[in-house]
Order: structure tokens, then C-alpha cells, then sequence
């Protein structure tokens, strides 16, 4: 009876370092933990400059085929947050995004990469614009490690059904937070 509960400890940890991907990381050169006007929206009332981020991950883990990233507010009046940004069908070999790789327009993003819908109603990223007084909201930054090449869901994709798909095929993930109010 010993062993077996040995087992099962040394079994639980085994997944449990897999499931958390020790040392997967994001970072951003381009924010701390306040973004700056370049991230914020421009309309609804915001008039940033609406620039995706830098942003760079490493120690992915074993058995990753493909990486996504999303920017998602929990704090917006919503009842379900907002979708800032999704992005996904990012190659394995890729690392970093470029900073502005969240305007379509500008073709800054890996080629096989799909930019779906967010909150807002269009494609491509959309800069933080809480409402004039709220206290300041979160930003939640998350890049995923999937261990599947792709999902099979273009740039109509709704975000929820984006969400259930990567949270399905997630190896790991690695998330910033950065705050923001007006």
C-alpha cells in the first residue's frame, strides 16, 4: 500500500510540472505594469495610438506545436470581461511579437498567424479604454504553449469559442498583467 501511494505522489507531481510548464514565460518590453498611451484604444471615447505590444515568451514545453496570445479585461461592465486581442496559429519557431503586429494592415504578424474577432467587433488588436472613472482595470496578457499546429477557426471566430479551443489544447501558459485607467 506504501508503494502505491508513493506512486501516485511522485505521479501527481510528474503532471503537475507538465500541466505548469516551469519557467514558460511572457514579457514585454514595451510596458511594465501601466500601459502607456501607444496600447490604448483610439474611439469609444479613448484616443491612444491602439499598438499591440512587444511581446516575447520562452521555455515553452516539450511537445509544443504552435503558440496563441491573448489580451483579455475581467474588469470591464460587461458580466464576461472583454477580448482585446486573439491571435493564434502562431508557429512553433516563433517567439516574439513585434510591436504594431496586432494592426493587420501593417502584415507585422507570422504569415500563418489568424487575428480574430475581439470585443470590440473587428480583427486585430484593440488598445485597453475603460470607462472614463472606473478604477484602473487589469489587462490580462496570455500566451499559450498548444499542442496542436492549429485550430481549425478563422478570423470570424467568436472569442468564447477561441477561448474554449486554446484552454482544450493548452500544454501551458503564461500570462502579464498590466493596469490602465482614464
Amino acid at each position: 500500500m506504501k508503494k502505491i501511494a508513493i506512486v501516485v505522489v511522485c505521479s501527481w507531481f510528474l503532471l503537475a510540472e507538465a500541466v505548469f510548464a516551469e519557467g514558460f514565460t511572457l514579457s514585454s518590453s514595451d510596458f511594465g505594469g501601466q500601459l502607456s498611451e501607444a496600447q490604448v484604444f483610439s474611439g469609444f471615447g479613448c484616443s491612444g495610438k491602439n499598438i499591440s505590444p512587444q511581446l516575447k515568451w520562452k521555455n515553452a514545453p516539450e511537445g509544443t506545436r504552435s503558440f496563441a496570445v491573448t489580451v483579455y479585461d475581467p474588469d470591464a461592465p460587461t458580466g464576461s470581461g472583454w477580448w482585446h486581442w486573439l491571435i493564434f496559429n502562431i508557429p512553433q519557431n516563433v517567439t516574439s511579437l513585434k510591436a504594431g503586429a496586432g494592426d493587420i494592415k501593417k502584415g507585422l504578424a507570422p504569415k500563418a498567424a489568424v487575428q480574430s474577432v475581439t470585443s470590440f467587433g473587428v480583427t486585430g488588436f484593440g488598445g485597453a479604454c475603460p470607462p472614463q472613472g472606473d478604477s484602473a482595470h487589469q489587462y490580462v496578457f496570455t500566451v499559450y504553449a498548444l499542442k496542436v499546429d492549429r485550430l481549425e477557426l478563422d478570423g470570424n471566430a467568436m472569442p468564447a469559442l477561441v477561448g474554449f479551443m486554446l484552454n482544450r489544447n493548452a500544454l501551458a501558459k503564461a500570462s502579464l498583467i498590466a493596469y490602465y485607467a482614464r
